[in-house]
């Protein structure tokens, strides 16, 4: 495979770091949220957490090296997220190397509030420059799928919904999936929506 152990480390302690992060910011209750990073593109293989695991903690366990069909490229007890697919299909579809997935009030409230338009457009803000969109007028639109239950059948909703200029997809009262080039950029990404969100719900609130 075209990827070394000092590189599946490196990209290792990346991932950590970023869980910390966000984990620091209350942004994995309940155990819930997954988190990926890209190790090579042919074939394709990623990092993504492990089932279960308290994003809290850091550990040895934290992650597990899985193939294009998500499945452990190495025998272990650890049971990838179950979550894997939407992340599969989120590299599959895009050049994107890091993908994150976190559970938080104001993305759920969002996801409920447009759920039935299927997606929600910010304009006149300045955080959606952190997506390169420059213009006075620009816009940012994150489309929002429904929940389902089956996990193949989710998956293939948001692979539906990834076209250019896709950043992140919303899953009704559920969660948002962000992603970028590397895991800067999708850190970046995931915070610039989850500021929008929590503005256009103040913003509601006020109003």
């Amino acid at each position: 495979m075209s990827f070394t152990i000092d590189h599946t480390h490196a990209l290792w302690n990346e991932l950590a770091d970023i869980k910390d992060e966000l984990a620091a910011r209350d942004w994995f209750p309940g155990t819930s949220g997954n988190l990926s990073i890209k190790v090579s593109d042919s074939p394709l293989t990623f990092l993504v957490t492990a089932s279960g695991k308290d994003k809290r903690k850091r550990t040895s366990d934290d992650f597990v090296l899985v193939d294009q069909d998500g499945q452990p490229v190495e025998t272990s007890n650890l049971k990838p997220s179950a979550e894997t697919i939407l992340h599969q299909q989120i590299y599959e579809k895009t050049n994107a190397g890091c993908s994150l997935h976190v559970h938080t009030i104001d993305n759920n409230v969002i996801s409920d509030l447009y759920g039935d338009q299927g997606f929600i457009t910010f304009r006149h803000q300045e955080l959606i420059k952190a997506f390169n969109i420059w213009q006075e007028d620009g816009t940012i639109t994150i489309p929002i799928v429904e929940n389902y239950a089956d996990l193949s059948r989710l998956g293939e909703a948001v692979a539906e919904r990834i076209t250019p200029g896709v950043h992140g997809i919303l899953i009704r009262n559920h969660g948002i999936t962000a992603w970028g080039r590397d895991g800067f950029e999708a850190k970046k990404h995931l915070e610039a929506f989850e500021f929008l969100f929590s503005y256009h719900v103040k913003m509601r609130l006020l109003c």
